[in-house]
């Protein structure tokens, strides 16, 4: 079994759970509150600029040029393609994504996005890769798998945000993450594959919780904003 088989394996409930998420559900189903719509866009936006800026980080521990290319290509990816399906989400809200960036981390994107700022600063680039492997390898199959039960039309609310995942540009860049988990396993002590393996299961966790931190509009516990005094 290779180390990605593995990796997925052990991920196979978390990756249920999220496919029968009430948020996952209702982008089927093309029913999603706008309060959650918002909330989503809001924190994936902050989000992926700091995704941005852990590939930079993945960089940096790279020794082959073929690497480092991967990550650039992946941080203008973010930049360059992934405003569409926010804007799908956007429009379906009725409202601007220019309204919805700079909001300030939730608790579960910021325990997420330091979990895998942390992996990225203190260990190998096999780890980083592990820690960064759920986002895109989780929507993929949830593109395909949305494609696969619903088989949208034009018409579908989501129709852009489904389409978007399941594309062969996605399918792609999940199967280069597998191949090069693979790679750094293979040169990997037992030691850094547990490593890698917890960050994994770790950031797929996350990646449920991020759904229910959107779809439950969570926040801080206590609120500190003052009133103006006039």
């Amino acid at each position: 079994m290779k180390f990605s088989e593995l990796l997925r394996k052990e991920a196979d409930p978390v990756f249920e759970a999220i496919f029968e998420h009430p948020f996952i559900r209702g982008i089927a189903k093309g029913d999603v509150p706008k309060e959650a719509l918002i909330h989503y866009v809001e924190q994936d936006y902050e989000y992926l600029s700091t995704f941005c800026r852990i590939y930079g980080l993945a960089v940096s521990k790279c020794e082959e040029r073929h690497d480092m290319a991967f990550f650039q290509e992946q941080i203008g990816f973010v930049l360059n393609d992934e405003v569409h399906p926010h804007n799908n989400f956007c429009q379906v809200a009725g409202v601007q994504y220019e309204d919805l960036q700079k909001a300030p981390l939730a608790p579960t994107a910021h325990h997420y996005t330091r979990h895998m700022l942390e992996a990225a600063q203190s260990g190998t680039l096999g780890e980083t890769l592990a820690a960064l492997a759920p986002c895109p390898w989780t929507y993929y199959e949830i593109g395909v798998r949305l494609v696969e039960e619903i088989n949208p039309g034009p018409e579908h609310p989501f129709y852009d945000w489904i389409q978007f995942y399941a594309n062969a540009e996605v399918t792609q860049i999940v199967e280069t993450f597998i191949e090069k988990i693979d790679q750094q396993a293979e040169q990997a002590s037992e030691s850094e594959k547990t490593k890698m393996l917890d960050h994994f299961i770790k950031s797929c966790q996350l990646e449920h919780q991020f759904w229910t931190m959107a779809y439950e509009q969570e926040d801080w516990p206590v609120s500190l904003k003052k009133e103006i005094v006039k």
